[in-house]
């Protein structure tokens, strides 16, 4: 497996990077194919964050997690992907004989933006007087960071899947029965929901007698 590790906001460590690989690897005993492995290990808020990414022939497992050491924070992100891989696996393995669903056709790609509102700053607002106190605005969005979607060609139920295997809440994708670019997402009162284009049907022309 190839592995990469990015270290951001704090220097390297050669111990961090072989803790991190050891962990990675445990998954080889559990995939077929395992490709290409992304860590990203970052210091933010005093919080340290790990983001492993694992490709897997067509399919991305990811699991991202924080905490107050970067040791537990690796530990609790491969946890999550291992959590997702034994519920798929037995799938994992029947799909790798699947021509059209294993091979990685990217149709289109999108980008996903996520932006953080800081809270407007009450203090400034208590100290002024009530007829000079300013009035409260929402504060400017800040960019945190972009992700660039490839997208594939899936059943629903594959999405749903893939949707998992990431730990996200939500995945893009193209129907393979509707051809639509559809979304997936986790309902927070269990199960998924799916978005759809719908284009309302063409009027019928009127014909004279």
């Amino acid at each position: 497996m190839q592995l990469n590790i990015t270290f951001r906001q704090f220097g390297s460590s050669d111990s961090l990077k072989e803790y991190a690989r050891e962990k990675v690897e445990r998954v080889n005993r559990l995939l077929d194919r395992a490709g290409e492995a992304h860590v990203v290990l970052s210091l933010e808020r005093h919080l340290h964050h790990a983001d492993i990414t694992i490709h897997s022939g067509a399919w991305v497992l990811r699991g991202r997690e924080k905490s107050d050491d970067m040791y537990a924070s690796i530990d609790l992100a491969m946890d999550k992907i291992e959590r997702q891989l034994r519920r798929y696996r037995d799938k994992l393995k029947s799909h790798h004989g699947k021509e059209k669903v294993h091979h990685r056709q990217d149709l289109v790609k999108v980008r996903h933006d996520v932006f953080e509102v800081p809270e407007p700053e009450e203090t400034a607002e208590a100290s002024a007087p009530a007829a000079q106190a300013p009035v409260a605005e929402s504060g400017v969005a800040r960019l945190v960071r972009t992700t660039h979607l490839a997208i594939q060609s899936l059943s629903v139920d594959d999405a749903v899947m893939q949707m998992n295997l990431m730990n996200n809440d939500f995945y893009v994708f193209q129907n393979q029965q509707s051809q639509a670019l559809s979304i997936v997402y986790r309902r927070k009162e269990g199960g998924f929901g799916l978005i759809e284009p719908h284009l309302p049907a063409a009027p019928v022309a009127a014909t004279g007698t």
